[in-house]
């Protein structure tokens, strides 16, 4: 106690700037989770409030888990969740390791920066580039025509749209992702792969032995993150793409609360599933993170 006593009169300036921060996170960040945790056990009703409302305990999620369409929008987000891990991970890890190895030092920065610009690009505009090119008017289809092929309606076909989704979201994302393993590749000891040549290792070897492991760390902690957003599979996006024709296989669980919160004023029932999807979330990046460290000897923490 007398060791903190003595570090406040020290730093107390500091302590002092520190708090507009602490003020921002606790009133902008946690006091809206905390809201969230509490709205999940009450009855909402716009006239009474969050703190008027009756309790009812367990019984928002009981009906939540209780309804019919929870597996199958469950199902739809793991899925497409899934989906953007198995293809959309490895592919900035192989393109950042092709980048790395360009000696032409102009040429990858060219690269880099044509491929990062869509990270920027809103998913409104990233929606019209895709129907520019995939709707029934589209580059796609106009090609087809040419071909005296039959034209597919691609944004309105349940077989289309998660490979759409999917293809779109690595589009946008892969040039943010390849800088991020650039950097970790930036930071490893150029006398390895001196000595890897030395020993005759080829460019494979090297990669194997030497590149890979130099970057495991990062590629941990991405991983695990990932693993953790398992239940988050793009409702921005999935908003903007999927209509009546697609709900089938395009309804996940941020368009469902989406429609009971805002839609059918089921602020509770749709807060309850934000809390499990949070939870759960949660539970898959402690697990990934404690058989990583079980297993590889690496983890976030």
């Amino acid at each position: 106690m007398n060791r903190i006593r003595s570090a406040f009169r020290r730093f107390w300036p500091l302590y002092l700037l520190m708090i507009p921060i602490i003020s921002y996170y606790a009133v902008y960040r946690f006091y809206p989770m905390f809201l969230q945790a509490v709205l999940a056990f009450k009855k909402y009703r716009l006239a009474d409030g969050v703190w008027g409302s009756p309790w009812v305990g367990w019984h928002n999620f009981a009906e939540l888990f209780s309804k019919a369409d929870f597996v199958h929008v469950l199902g739809n987000t793991v899925v497409i969740s899934l989906l953007r891990l198995l293809f959309g991970f490895f592919p900035p890890i192989i393109l950042a390791i092709f980048l790395f190895d360009i000696h032409s030092k102009v040429f990858r920065r060219f690269t880099q920066t044509i491929m990062y610009i869509p990270h920027f690009f809103s998913w409104v505009i990233i929606y019209a580039i895709t129907f520019a090119v995939f709707s029934e008017s589209g580059i796609v289809n106009q090609m087809l025509k040419l071909m005296n092929s039959d034209t597919v309606s691609f944004l309105v076909s349940p077989e289309w749209f998660r490979p759409i989704l999917v293809g779109t979201a690595i589009w946008k994302e892969i040039g943010w992702g390849t800088i991020i393993y650039l950097a970790a590749l930036s930071s490893l000891d150029p006398a390895q792969f001196e000595a890897a040549k030395l020993d005759g290792a080829g460019p494979v070897r090297r990669i194997i032995h030497v590149t890979l492991p130099g970057i495991a760390p990062v590629v941990v902690f991405l991983f695990t993150l990932q693993i953790g957003g398992i239940l988050y599979a793009g409702g921005e996006q999935v908003l903007l793409y999927y209509n009546p024709a697609t709900y089938g296989v395009g309804d996940i669980i941020d368009t469902w609360i989406y429609r009971q919160g805002l839609g059918q004023l089921q602020y509770s029932i749709a807060v309850a599933m934000s809390l499990f999807q949070s939870l759960f979330g949660l539970l898959l990046v402690l697990t990934a993170n404690a058989i990583s460290k079980k297993r590889a000897g690496i983890g976030l923490w």
